[in-house]
């Protein structure tokens, strides 16, 4: 709470600095600031609502049998291979997380989840491949595939104990 009071209050003494210096930019800024939660608050709205239906849905229980810490690779495996397929903000993959991990979900499982949410691009991948081409985008999304595997080892080992 004392950090998000900080952030906060060190943003809006910005945001004054800011707007003493030149008013004009400041508006400019703060009206495309808006205009940009604008067009992201659908997407965010909609993925909170997918995601409090699903954790209605399944109990802690289902969540902790599929991506617990006891799902071991199969459940890393899983997981990455949802992040792969599923198209997300990373701003909400981070509160997507924190959610799995509060419901029983492994520290390993999650951190593939989201390393794959954020790195990989099975569904984006067509206009990946227009821009650097079909063989660098499937080396690019591989690699990013298989780093996943390293984070969830590495976040396992040292959070999951």
């Amino acid at each position: 709470m004392g950090m998000t009071l900080i952030l906060y209050g060190s943003a809006f003494v910005l945001l004054l600095v800011s707007y003493g210096k030149d008013k004009n930019k400041t508006k400019k800024a703060v009206f495309k600031a808006w205009k940009s939660f604008e067009n992201i608050m659908p997407q965010f709205l909609g993925i909170i609502f997918i995601i409090g239906i699903t954790l209605a849905v399944l109990r802690p229980e289902v969540i902790s049998s599929i991506l617990g810490e006891s799902s071991g690779i199969f459940g890393v495996l899983l997981a990455s291979v949802i992040g792969a397929i599923t198209m997300m903000p990373t701003f909400v993959a981070f509160p997507t997380a924190d959610m799995l991990l509060k419901n029983g979900a492994g520290y390993a499982q999650v951190a593939a989840l989201v390393s794959t949410l954020t790195l990989v691009g099975v569904v984006t991948f067509t206009l990946e491949a227009k821009h650097i081409g079909k063989k660098a985008a499937f080396l690019r999304n591989f690699i990013a595939f298989v780093f996943s595997f390293v984070v969830a080892a590495v976040i396992g080992t040292v959070l999951g104990g």
